[in-house]
């Protein structure tokens, strides 16, 4: 994702207080960030946090975690968080944002964390072959995800790009994941409370079919 710096998003982050600057001092006490301690859920690469922002304010009954990498993102998705709560007018109270690398996720989450699902939404398809490593859904990143995920975790994936989504299959397999829900196209299917992206808006407003998996640990 390309987006121009914000000079006002540091600075509002820090002043945030569901912003956390060093994730890596919650390892394994997540829990006790949020109000309750309620199901954990994670959104890998949460872009400007529309989803997680809809998702969170639906959804006061579970906790979120969101992570990207660039605070001018991160800028974006505490104001959508914030819009989206008043909007319902909701405490903030079931949702944390971070940045940080993904590649380096235990180092800021443990088994004793709980996370209970994943959502990957529109990740970087990375097509050329020496750079396919870096895909979230590779299975290089797989297996550690499975390490974080509690018993019956799952992984929610979503993607425009075909070629990774045929690949991403090929890799929940090979790491052990049973594929329970498979949707070619998404928008012709009958799945409920599908929350759009900002990414999916774009995509299906050109015609491009949007692929979903959701894949489980049994």
């Amino acid at each position: 994702m390309h987006i121009r710096p914000k000079p006002w998003a540091r600075p509002e982050l820090e002043a945030c207080g569901f912003f956390q600057a060093y994730p890596p001092d919650h390892l394994g006490q997540w829990q006790q960030l949020f109000k309750k301690k309620q199901p954990l859920h994670i959104e890998l690469g949460c872009g400007k946090g529309t989803f997680i922002a809809e998702l969170g304010s639906r959804q006061p009954e579970i906790n979120f975690l969101a992570i990207d990498l660039i605070d001018a993102v991160l800028g974006l998705t505490k104001r959508n968080i914030e819009a989206a709560y008043a909007e319902k007018k909701q405490p903030i109270d079931n949702v944390q944002i971070m940045s940080w690398d993904i590649e380096r996720i235990d180092a800021i989450l443990s088994p004793e964390d709980g996370v209970k699902r994943i959502y990957i939404n529109f990740c970087n398809p990375w097509p050329r072959r020496r750079y396919q490593k870096k895909r979230l859904t590779h299975t290089k990143h797989l297996n550690k995800y499975k390490k974080l995920l509690s018993a019956n975790g799952e992984i929610y994936f979503k993607t425009d790009n075909d070629d990774l989504f045929s690949d991403s299959i090929k890799y929940f397999e090979e790491t052990g994941f049973t594929i329970t829900t498979l949707i070619p196209d998404l928008n012709a299917s009958d799945y409920p409370d599908n929350i759009e992206t900002e990414h999916e808006k774009m995509y299906v407003e050109q015609g491009i079919n949007i692929k979903f998996l959701i894949a489980k640990l049994f």
